[in-house]
């Protein structure tokens, strides 16, 4: 039988009526989008409510959605075209010290490329501080990027007053929201951002799949040249059938948003109620209440995660820290949230989702106390 899976920050299984939707795409609408014949024009029919769906779940015009192939696209994309389509005003960027590696790594390439970069520290909550944001702003800064939620912990960075100091002074602000989309509310205009990126396989939608979003006005360099697809925004015939099932998704994420946080929370909480309450030791990390109500962070000081994970067959969740041979690597956000190294190794990310049920929960929690309490026994002898 399958273990358990309590990964969802990982990945999402596709829903149901996802996977309808796409159906047809796979099998009978096989034209290209850009024919200008029935079968080419019924795909860009098709492509063009999909992204009336995904601006629907953002609260942005349809215009304003380009298609790409994940999350990571997304970001390289707002990132690099946003900065060399402003170096005649500047070369300095902003980002967080937990940002995921889609957008420290693109950072760190563009250090090589002659800009400069400054990484924010976060609290030992993980959030940024928007004040620190400010104090590091100088007239060379053209970008800041900073996640909508964290992946690892699921903290709930403060876009909207980062935002808002950047657009005083003219500077584009761009947040990787892969994690947020249908778990917290996202609007591009309450939070008054510039770019967002989202990745579909975080919404229950197929893996290389994702969208970004430009505000209207604000130009990018491309990242992919070709012909004119996506108004030329991304060249590259498009991946009908997943645009679709993008679209699905994030239609659905917009109609099933109350019940699937509530759902969430419920599994989540549950979760730790149970493993809290078996008497191990067991600590949380992230913010109390800015937190994705479907992540919990859990630390168990004394032992290492990946000792946890390999003797508990029955759940499917991951470490916080990986083991190699020589010592064990700890996450960069838990470092960054000054989490004790005692603790930070035996971190494990565990995250509900709408096909979990509280009695997987239950079972789920059973066996991780089971599985701690003997590797706490084997390591006290």
């Amino acid at each position: 039988m399958d273990p358990i899976y309590l990964d969802y920050n990982a990945t999402t299984p596709l829903d149901p009526a996802v996977i309808e939707a796409m159906q047809p795409f796979w099998e009978t609408h096989f034209g290209n989008p850009s024919s200008g014949h029935v079968y080419g024009q019924r795909c860009r029919s098709a492509i063009e409510e999909a992204r009336r769906q995904v601006a629907g779940v953002i609260g942005a015009k349809d215009d304003e959605i380009v298609f790409t192939s994940g999350g990571t696209e997304s970001n390289n994309h707002a990132i690099r075209g946003l900065v060399h389509a402003r170096r005649d005003r500047g070369n300095h960027i902003i980002t967080s010290a937990v940002e995921h590696p889609a957008v420290i790594e693109v950072c760190k390439d563009l250090e090589r490329d002659g800009f400069e970069v400054t990484y924010v520290d976060v609290d030992g909550f993980g959030q940024v501080e928007p004040k620190d944001v400010e104090r590091a702003i100088c007239p060379a800064t053209i970008l800041i990027t900073v996640m909508h939620a964290n992946n690892e912990v699921g903290t709930i960075q403060p876009i909207q007053e980062i935002a808002s100091k950047a657009r005083r002074r003219g500077i584009a602000v761009h947040t990787d929201a892969a994690q947020s989309i249908g778990k917290i509310p996202v609007d591009v205009n309450v939070m008054e951002v510039d770019l967002l990126s989202i990745a579909g396989h975080k919404l229950y939608a197929p893996k290389g799949i994702g969208a970004l979003y430009v505000r209207s006005g604000v130009s990018l360099r491309k990242l992919m040249h070709g012909a004119d697809h996506e108004r030329g925004m991304r060249a590259g015939t498009e991946n009908v059938s997943e645009i679709v099932g993008l679209g699905k998704a994030a239609e659905l994420a917009r109609e099933r948003f109350s019940e699937r946080v509530a759902h969430c929370i419920i599994l989540r909480d549950r979760l730790y109620e149970r493993i809290e309450t078996s008497g191990v030791e067991v600590c949380v990390n992230g913010h109390p209440k800015l937190r994705l109500p479907n992540t919990l962070s859990l630390s168990f000081p004394g032992i290492r995660a990946g000792d946890i994970l390999a003797k508990l067959a029955e759940v499917a969740a991951s470490a916080g820290a990986a083991c190699h041979a020589d010592g064990v690597k700890i996450s960069k956000t838990l470092k960054a949230m000054g989490v004790p190294e005692e603790q930070a190794i035996g971190t494990v990310r565990f995250s509900t989702g709408s096909m979990l049920t509280e009695s997987q929960v239950d079972a789920a929690a059973e066996a991780i106390v089971r599985v701690v309490r003997k590797l706490n026994a084997a390591s006290t002898l």
